[in-house]
C-alpha cells in the first residue's frame, strides 16, 4: 500500500515518522519542490524503520505516484511580512493548481488529504481542481478539526476521569477561533455528558466549560511562540486519517470536505463528522446541536465561506 507525501517541511515530515513508527502503508513516497530536503527526509526517517515496522520510504517525483492510495498534501508557502491572509491564500492557491493535477495524472484513484492550512479554504480549492479532472468531491478531504476534536477529547477525558477514547465529543465548522465545540452532543459510553456527570458527581459547570473551549480553540498560539509551529499533533491525526483510508476502516472522523446539504449548508467546506474509508469521505453524519451551537456554527460557516469566495474572485 503506498501512500504519497507532498510537501516534505515539519508537518509532512512528522505525518511520514508517525506512519513509520505506526507501520501505515508498505511504501511512502515523498516529493517536494526541494528535491535535497525531500532525500534528507527520506533518509533520515529511513533510519527510524529497523526500530518500528517494515516499510519503504523514499524520496521521488510525481511518476512515483502511480498506485497510491492516498497522497497528503502539506505544500505550500510561509506568510511573507506585510502580507495579507488573502496575498497569501492567493499564493498557496497557485501551488495548489499546480500540485493537485500533478498528483492525479499519476495517482488518479488516490484520496486527496490536505493538511495545509487555512486548511478549510486549501481543501476547498484542492476540490475545485479536482473536479476540473473529474474527481469526487469525497475523495478530496481535510484535516479539519479531527486534531481539535482530539484536544477537546482529551481534556474533557481528563475533567471526568475517563479515558479520552470513550468520549464522545466533536469540534465542528472552521478549524480556526470561530469552530464550534458540540457540548450538548458529548456522550460518554452512550450516557449523555449532563447525565454522566450528575451519575458520578462530578461538576462541570460554565466556568470549567469555558476553561477547556479556550484550551481547545487556543491550543496552538502557545505552541508555535514557543518552537515556532505546530506538527507533531497534525502529523499524528494525518496518520489515522490515512491508515482509516488505505484499510477501509469506516471511521468517523471531523474532516473538512465540501458540504452538500448538511444541516443545510451547500457549497461550503468546513468540518463535520463523517464517514470514512478507502474512498474517502462516504457520508456526512450531521451532529445534532443546540439553538447556541447552531448560532456559532452558522458564523463559523460564514468565515469560511467569506474567504473562500473572496480567494475565488481574486484569481
Amino acid at each position: 500500500m503506498k501512500i504519497g507525501i507532498v510537501g516534505t517541511g515539519m508537518v509532512g515530515s512528522s505525518a511520514a515518522y508517525a506512519m513509520v513508527m505506526n507501520g501505515i502503508g508498505r511504501e511512502i513516497v515523498m516529493i517536494d519542490k526541494n528535491r535535497t530536503r525531500a532525500e534528507a527526509e527520506a533518509a533520515d526517517l529511513s533510519h527510524a524503520v529497523p526500530f518500528a515496522h517494515p516499510l519503504r520510504i523514499r524520496a521521488g517525483d510525481y511518476a512515483d505516484l502511480a498506485g497510491a492510495r492516498a497522497v497528503v498534501i502539506a505544500a505550500g508557502v510561509g506568510r511573507k511580512p506585510d502580507e495579507s491572509r488573502l496575498q497569501l491564500l492567493e499564493r498557496n492557491a497557485g501551488v495548489f493548481a499546480e500540485v493537485v493535477p500533478c498528483i492525479l495524472a499519476h495517482a488518479p484513484e488516490a484520496v486527496l488529504v490536505v493538511a495545509t492550512n487555512p486548511v478549510d479554504v486549501m481543501t476547498h480549492m484542492a476540490t475545485r481542481y479536482a473536479e476540473a479532472h473529474g474527481v469526487p468531491h469525497g475523495r478530496v478531504i481535510g484535516t479539519g478539526t479531527t486534531l481539535d476534536t482530539a484536544r477537546f477529547r482529551a481534556l474533557l477525558g481528563a475533567c471526568l476521569g475517563v479515558d479520552p477514547a470513550h468520549v464522545h465529543a466533536y469540534v465542528i465548522g472552521e478549524h480556526g477561533d470561530s469552530e464550534v465545540l458540540t457540548w450538548s452532543a458529548a456522550t460518554i459510553a452512550g450516557i449523555p455528558l449532563k447525565d454522566f456527570c450528575a451519575l458520578h458527581g462530578v461538576e462541570l459547570n460554565a466556568e470549567k466549560k469555558a476553561e477547556i473551549d479556550q484550551a481547545v480553540r487556543k491550543a496552538a498560539p502557545p505552541i508555535i511562540a514557543g518552537k515556532g509551529a505546530t506538527y507533531y499533533g497534525i502529523g499524528a491525526a494525518l496518520a489515522r486519517i490515512v491508515n482509516v483510508i488505505l484499510l477501509d476502516q469506516r471511521a468517523i472522523l471531523t474532516i473538512c470536505t465540501m458540504s452538500h446539504g448538511v444541516l443545510g449548508y451547500d457549497g461550503v467546506t468546513v468540518s463535520f463528522p463523517h464517514l470514512v474509508g478507502g474512498a474517502g469521505m462516504l457520508v456526512p453524519i450531521p451532529p445534532q446541536v443546540d439553538a447556541q451551537e447552531a448560532a456559532a456554527l452558522a458564523a463559523s460557516v460564514d468565515v469560511v465561506r467569506e474567504a473562500t469566495a473572496a480567494l475565488e474572485a481574486a484569481r
